[in-house]
């Protein structure tokens, strides 16, 4: 059949989705709720608001930041541009002092004391001992062969410990790269110059800023570092330049100084204390506070063990076994000593050097160590607790040299008060010695007699004066040894004034007492200030026969690599001044001192000793001058504020100090008789032996005896 002329039915299909979709518009409907399209239309008008402001936001950021960014990425690749053409040659970098250093050696060319700036030499990463690099790298940045000069992780990581710990976020812990550190050493490449900056200080505290801007300067400059050096360049930088305590920059000087080493040899306990001492030299100095040292140093071997660098069995033995102090560096000998002989020379060879210098010194290390424990042994034993008296100590040759100086009782003391060399102290009957120089000069004898008996002088401007001796006694007629022995006041101002004043004075100083001496007749009781010094010299002029000295400590000057020193010995043996055979008499004189009067203390077994007490009106100061045939030791005691001692003279304590020095001085060597003349009872004016005639009187013996009261 032909069914074209039917009418089409629908698709069941489209009947069921024509009802699916009036369905769906009923529940909707039904609901309340309106489709897809509509909804969006229908959101909160707050949250949308919020939503394009955020939007709107985020777009003006893009935009801007992008473009900031690149500014910025451009500036600072800039600015590293500029830095790193302006950097120099690696080798420039390495010695950064401002000034030089002084290594002071002592009579046996042993180093035992450094002073100024020290550099020991260049190290480099390679020749540097390999626990020394990793010592460092481990506390100061143990990503340093990771990063590009600045660490972001660090950075962070520091300023969270800033905050945790309430500090500012700039302040403790910095964050800091070896590379930052480097360049903050290098002042950002900016030299001293004295005419912007007040002080080396100022300038080093505007290296040291820690401000943003200083510290966005430091970052640029470490990438420009980092662009021009290598890893190894800038690790030896850092290990040449940094300063480690003890007036030691760079790794060399400093295992020099505390270790007595090369740093390529450095073990990893001594290589942990000298990375320790990065962060802080001077209080972490095992000089200073060994145990801090140590303490510091474990925590460094700790993270050298964390990292990879030592092994537990190495970390072990490092903690058990922990670094020693080489012997110079642990006794620390001859601080005044060594600031003495600093101040004796030319400021810009010594004090003010910009070149490194060696000196060599007469400082005998052993007599240093007997000087300062025989001082140590008297103040231990023997003086009160509490007591707040001082002492100084000088042993040297009958030629001037110095060979220990102990300046007072903190024995270790460096750049303190030296009261050896600095203390001018009435000096009291130490001086006596100089007034019967000068009367046996004149052709006097020893053994001549005065009168000790009652004195008055009248003094112009000041009225009568009476000499009276320590004991308040008179003794009628002595000799002048028998007066020197008791150290009696009568009879020594008797002999100054009839051999004239101006005599003893001017004996006195050719002997080397420099000092203003006293002008009226209290000069003969040793009115007049001197240091310890000065004394100890002029008593050496009596020992080598009558010749005076100049003190020295310094034999030569040199500059570091030279051959030829710049200067030799400063001191010795001078003009003579007196003779000989009145040295001589002298020294028995003195001799009997010791041996019958007051320096009975002192006297040595087997030795014999020559020497002189001396104590000041109310014991202000006290002395004991003495010496043996091969050194001349001086001892003063006393407050440095003037007030009395206590029951103490120079025939006490005094010669106590002197005694146990030079015990230990002269410990295993063999006596040597004094150069000392007994005078010829015989020869004497006024006596006659059983067989010769007196000898006739001189013409100034007749005048001497006249005025001295002998007959």
């Amino acid at each position: 059949m032909n069914d074209s002329g039917r009418k089409k039915s629908r698709l069941v299909a489209d009947k069921r989705h024509s009802k699916r979709k009036l369905a769906s518009q009923k529940r909707h409907k039904a609901s309340g709720r309106r489709g897809p399209a509509r909804a969006t239309r229908r959101r909160n008008p707050i949250v949308a608001l919020f939503l394009w402001l955020a939007h709107l936001v985020w777009r003006v950021i893009w935009a801007f930041g992008w473009r900031i960014a690149l500014v910025s990425v451009l500036i600072i690749g800039i600015a590293t541009g500029y830095v790193y053409a302006t950097l120099p040659p690696v080798g420039q970098l390495l010695d950064g002092r401002a000034s030089g250093s002084v290594t002071l050696l002592d009579r046996e060319d042993a180093v035992f004391a450094w002073r100024g700036d020290q550099f020991g030499g260049v190290v480099t990463a390679d020749t540097v001992s390999p626990h020394l690099k990793n010592a460092v790298i481990a506390t100061e940045d143990k990503r340093f062969y990771r990063h590009i000069g600045v660490d972001p992780i660090g950075i962070a990581g520091a300023i969270r410990i800033n905050l945790r710990e309430g500090r500012g976020p700039l302040s403790g812990n910095g964050g800091s790269t070896i590379t930052q550190q480097t360049a903050k050493l290098l002042c950002l490449g900016v030299e001293y110059d004295p005419g912007r900056w007040e002080s080396e200080a100022a300038y080093e505290a505007d290296c040291r800023e820690s401000s943003l801007w200083r510290k966005a300067k430091e970052a640029v400059y470490a990438l420009a570092m980092e662009a021009k050096y290598t890893k190894d360049d800038i690790l030896a930088i850092y290990l040449n330049r940094a300063y480690m305590g003890g007036g030691a920059y760079g790794a060399e000087a400093a295992a020099q100084r505390f270790f007595g080493k090369s740093a390529a040899q450095l073990n990893p306990a001594e290589s942990a204390i000298l990375a320790g001492l990065l962060t802080a030299p001077t209080t972490l100095s095992p000089t200073n506070n060994l145990e801090r040292s140590r303490d510091r140093a474990s925590v460094v071997i700790g993270l050298m063990r964390e990292q990879g660098y030592l092994s537990d069995a190495a970390a072990r033995q490092a903690l058990l076994d922990p670094a020693s102090l080489s012997e110079a560096a642990e006794s620390r000998a001859g601080g005044y000593f060594a600031d003495w002989v600093m101040s004796s020379g030319p400021d810009f060879f010594t004090r003010n050097t910009t070149e490194d210098v060696i000196i060599r010194t007469t400082l005998d290390q052993r007599i240093q160590k007997a000087a300062e424990e025989g001082l140590t042994e008297i103040f231990e034993n023997k003086v009160r607790d509490g007591s707040k008296a001082q002492a100084a100590v000088v042993v040297m040759s009958a030629d001037g040299a110095v060979r220990a100086m102990v300046g007072g009782r903190e024995i270790k003391a460096i750049s303190a008060f030296n009261r050896a060399t600095q203390a001018l102290r009435q000096t009291g009957s130490a001086f006596k010695p100089f007034v019967y120089a000068t009367a046996l000069e004149l052709g006097y004898s020893p053994l001549d007699r005065i009168e000790d008996a009652p004195l008055t002088i009248d003094v112009p401007g000041s009225g009568p004066w009476s000499p009276q001796n320590y004991d308040r006694e008179f003794h009628g007629s002595v000799t002048l040894a028998e007066a020197l022995r008791s150290s009696l006041n009568v009879p020594a101002v008797k002999v100054a004034q009839g051999v004239g004043l101006d005599r003893v004075r001017r004996v006195a100083a050719d002997f080397g007492i420099e000092s203003d001496l006293a002008d009226g007749p209290a000069l003969a009781l040793g009115a007049s200030e001197s240091t310890l010094i000065e004394m100890t010299g002029a008593y050496a002029g009596i020992l080598n026969g009558g010749s005076a000295v100049t003190p020295f400590g310094l034999e030569s000057l040199t500059m570091l690599g030279e051959k030829e020193p710049v200067m030799t010995a400063t001191g010795g043996i001078g003009e003579r001044v007196i003779r000989r055979e009145a040295a001589q008499e002298l020294t028995w004189m003195m001799h009997r001192v010791v041996t019958e009067g007051t320096g009975r203390r002192a006297a040595l077994d087997g030795w014999q000793v020559a020497g002189k007490t001396g104590t000041t009106q109310a014991a202000r100061d006290a002395w004991f001058i003495g010496f043996t045939a091969d050194y001349v030791t001086g001892v003063w005691m006393g407050y440095d504020d003037n007030t009395p001692l206590t029951g103490v003279t120079g025939s006490g304590l005094p010669a106590e100090i002197w005694h146990e020095v030079m015990v230990r001085v002269h410990e295993g060597d063999t006596p040597h008789p004094l150069p000392m003349r007994e005078p010829d009872i015989a020869t004497q004016p006024d006596r006659q032996s059983p067989t010769r005639e007196p000898r006739p009187q001189s013409g100034v013996e007749r005048l001497l005896r006249s005025i001295l009261g002998g007959g």
